[in-house]
């Protein structure tokens, strides 16, 4: 039986619309940002009013896994909620972030939170929300009427104020436990467990670690990643930052879609060479293959959840400033009562970042590995009182120890990031390694 999570508070959800925000970033915490952005539309989550840490499976269990978990506890927490909204924008009212593993297994656990405020902005339009317990909020003055200043220190209302960036800093990378020579080695083991049937497909990562300042201003990494790739989503949540430009699932008004990426290959340094490039991906047999492999899995964990459900006939070219990828976009109408996060459980772990078929592929991970992926390649969103919400992949990333910033223990503090490449029949290891240095760019450039 699934384990049962704890009960959860009954909240008190206010949200008004106030003027323009010209920054939204300002008004998360230096140290531990929580927010969620795309192009001109952020949202910025500011304190814990409650969470789920969801715990690592057990032999035993059933369901798929902490996805599971956390959409139970958070469709109970919605529906014990009093809810007063009327922005109604995709974000505003009651909210949660979340980052999950990729392993459901993993011993870094999901975590699902629930700000005790949040700042957004989307369409022009900005907002702030207020969460209390409500018995808290019965011992405080709650907003009633709408803003008509952009938040402040000094407005009384509790709203986290505006913190200016601290200074610059970069960090110091190396080396993981997969060095360039162990990935091509497991490449080639990889390549031995598709040859002897075990797996169709296989994604193997690499590592790279090292340490930031103590006290460093982490919005600064996240508004850097903003800037250079404003058309991914750039998220921080519970320590794992990055820029992904894959959507693992949008649910919005009983539509359903989904970004399927598999294939990639670098930019060319003129605009020859990346015709040359754009070109030789579309027409590779090899990354078309493994493109397919990743947009029958969504399809399939799709259909029953869906209708009208339907993918691109041809994968298209989409173009980021260091990467051309193949990208297939799918829709479908929700026939079901399915969160965002029942999707997300459904969903994970795509052929893109496992493999097929799933269950094999992560044992071939698991064997090849010598790492636990935390939260890369596995969900990070948000999801809204009705079950809509916004879950990307979290690629391009660095996960920060945050554990050891709060303890003062070192004057540095750890972190690790990971690029990976979905290994087929024909891969070729030296080329795999590289596709990883080109995936590792957008957060080693920016955690310079």
């Amino acid at each position: 039986m699934p384990r049962p999570a704890p009960t959860p508070p009954r909240l008190r959800v206010t949200t008004r619309e106030v003027t323009a925000i010209e920054d939204v970033l300002e008004h998360a915490a230096p140290e531990n940002p929580t927010v969620w952005s795309r192009r001109a539309d952020v949202m910025v989550g500011h304190g814990c009013t409650a969470d789920l840490s969801a715990q690592a499976s057990r032999p035993g269990d059933t369901g798929r896994g902490q996805a599971d978990e956390a959409a139970r506890w958070w469709r109970e927490l919605a529906a014990r909620a009093e809810v007063d909204d009327p922005v109604g924008l995709p974000g505003t009212g009651l909210i949660a972030f979340g980052a999950l593993p990729f392993d459901a297994s993993s011993q870094r656990p999901g975590r699902l939170t629930v700000p005790r405020h949040v700042v957004g902005r989307r369409g022009g339009r900005s907002w702030v929300t207020t969460i209390a317990v409500i018995d808290e909020a019965d011992s405080h003055d709650a907003p009633s009427a709408p803003a008509t200043t952009a938040p402040s220190a000094a407005d009384g209302s509790g709203i986290p104020p505006r913190t200016p960036y601290g200074p610059h800093w970069s960090a110091t990378l190396g080396p993981g436990a997969l060095t360039p020579e162990g990935y091509q080695r497991a490449v080639r083991a990889g390549l031995a467990a598709i040859a002897a049937g075990e797996v169709g497909k296989v994604v193997l990562a690499r590592d790279l670690v090292g340490s930031i300042p103590s006290g460093a201003d982490l919005r600064r990494l996240v508004r850097t990643l903003a800037s250079e790739y404003p058309d991914t989503w750039t998220y921080a949540v519970d320590g794992i930052i990055g820029a992904s430009p894959e959507t693992l699932v949008t649910v919005s008004g009983g539509t359903v879609t989904a970004r399927v990426l598999a294939g990639t290959i670098a930019r060319g340094a003129d605009a020859d060479a990346d015709t040359a490039a754009s070109v030789a991906l579309a027409t590779s047999a090899k990354d078309l293959d493994e493109h397919e492999y990743a947009v029958q899995s969504v399809l399939a964990a799709l259909r029953p959840h869906t209708g009208a459900l339907a993918a691109g006939e041809q994968p298209f070219m989409l173009r980021l400033p260091n990467v051309w990828h193949l990208a297939t976009d799918v829709e479908g109408t929700l026939r079901d009562r399915s969160s965002a996060l029942d999707l997300v459980g459904a969903l994970h772990p795509t052929a893109a970042v496992a493999g097929t078929p799933t269950d094999a592929a992560i044992g071939v991970i698991r064997s090849l590995e010598p790492f636990d992926r935390g939260r890369y390649a596995g969900p990070v969103g948000w999801i809204g009182a009705h079950g809509d919400g916004e879950w990307a992949i979290a690629l391009r990333c660095a996960q920060v120890d945050l554990g050891t910033a709060s303890a003062g223990t070192s004057d540095r503090i750890p972190l690790v990031a990971h690029a990976g490449a979905g290994i087929v029949a024909g891969s070729d290891p030296e080329a795999e390694l590289l596709e990883t240095r080109v995936k590792f760019r957008p957060i080693v450039d920016a955690l310079a």
